[in-house]
């Protein structure tokens, strides 16, 4: 008989919904006697969408355009508002929630999703008692309070040490807080790739002889990639635009000294990444790990542009040195340089780190449901 397992996800950033899919079709390789459902909690809460209601657009919908244009500054206190919002209909949420456990019957809930675990975890709790409810922090570590890890009882998997203290310090015990490697990747970063490397950059028109940047930031792609384009002119670089198609026909527009490949959306980001030599982008936590999992040391940027949630990732790279971190990108070029004076050194730091999570997790998920 098979176990019903729902996974909760939404589409506010691509980061939640990747990471259920990548889970799921590992255990899906596993041929474990579970029934995982992939649910998305956006179209659960529809009818309670107060940003819908007063603008005619859904909330992931204004966070993902606010990310397109940049328009980050101060998101904690978008943070903080959306917070208020929740609170403010928390207990017509938990109702909405609690019917749908009922009709739905999961044996199982796991929440890849912030914001929201209060309400999902108060939910099943009201309509299915015995169903053990975990968390799993796709960020490198919270951003309290309410963001990630409540005080409630729940399960809780964490990709980084920082995570582990955090939810400890809040009394979540031992045996109901699971440390794994790192965030949840796609298996497709742990397969290998084989082509000839310098046979592809020549058939890309690029020089195989000359380092190579990896410039991604995003599904969206972001105006920043411009700024990067004029300042590093002798720099060759591989740009990935996402569904942005006038930021990509700009950087083809833009004179370059050194050659360049401009790419739209794609998913074969593994691909590209195997042809680089270091990689530039936001400091999101997938971005990094699959920058990581490839062994392409980063050049990242923290500032008061950086998403709350996210500057702990800085942290994350410059105590692993994993690469370089800037205020901006105005300060590209030398960073570019100093990356590759040491690259060697920071290959060597990248190589050392090790993420397996997707591939831990499922054994994690077995010991709660066998714990029940």
């Amino acid at each position: 008989m098979m176990t019903n397992i729902d996974f909760i996800f939404f589409d506010a950033g691509g980061g939640h919904r990747s990471a259920a899919t990548a889970l799921k079709s590992v255990i899906d390789r596993q041929n474990r006697p579970w029934n995982v459902r992939l649910v998305n909690l956006q179209e659960i809460l529809d009818e309670l969408d107060v940003f819908r209601k007063v603008t005619g657009i859904r909330l992931e919908d204004l966070y993902n355009k606010a990310l397109a244009h940049g328009w980050t500054l101060g998101s904690q206190y978008g943070i903080a508002l959306i917070h208020s919002v929740i609170r403010l209909n928390h207990k017509s949420m938990v109702g909405l929630m609690q019917r749908h456990w009922k009709s739905t019957q999961p044996e199982m809930v796991v929440s890849l999703v912030p914001n929201f675990n209060r309400v999902l975890h108060e939910s099943l709790r009201a309509a299915l008692p015995p169903a053990p409810f975990t968390t799993i922090l796709t960020d490198f570590a919270d951003f309290p309070p309410h963001f990630w890890i409540e005080q409630q009882e729940q399960f809780l998997v964490c990709g980084t040490p920082k995570a582990v203290e955090q939810a400890r310090a809040l009394g979540h015990t031992p045996n109901r807080v699971f440390p794994v490697s790192g965030m949840i990747l796609r298996p497709k970063f742990y397969e290998p790739v084989e082509i000839d490397r310098a046979a592809e950059l020549t058939r890309l028109g690029l020089d195989p002889n000359r380092p190579t940047g990896l410039v991604l930031f995003g599904g969206q792609g972001s105006g920043v990639m411009l700024e990067i384009a004029k300042r590093l002119p002798d720099t060759q670089l591989i740009f990935i635009c996402g569904r942005n198609r006038k930021l990509a026909e700009a950087l083809r527009a833009l004179p370059a000294g050194a050659p360049r490949f401009i790419e739209g959306f794609t998913s074969d980001i593994p691909y590209y990444m195997h042809l680089a030599d270091f990689f530039i982008g936001k400091p999101g936590p997938g971005s990094i790990s699959e920058a990581v999992a490839m062994r392409l040391p980063v050049i990242v940027s923290s500032n008061a542009w950086t998403l709350a949630q996210e500057r702990y990732n800085v942290e994350w790279v410059r105590e692993r040195e994993a690469g370089v971190v800037l205020r901006d990108f105005r300060a590209i070029k030398p960073a570019v340089e100093t990356l590759l004076q040491n690259l060697d050194r920071y290959r060597a730091n990248v190589a050392k780190i090790e993420n397996r999570a997707v591939f831990e997790i499922p054994d994690i998920l077995a010991s709660i449901l066998n714990s029940r």
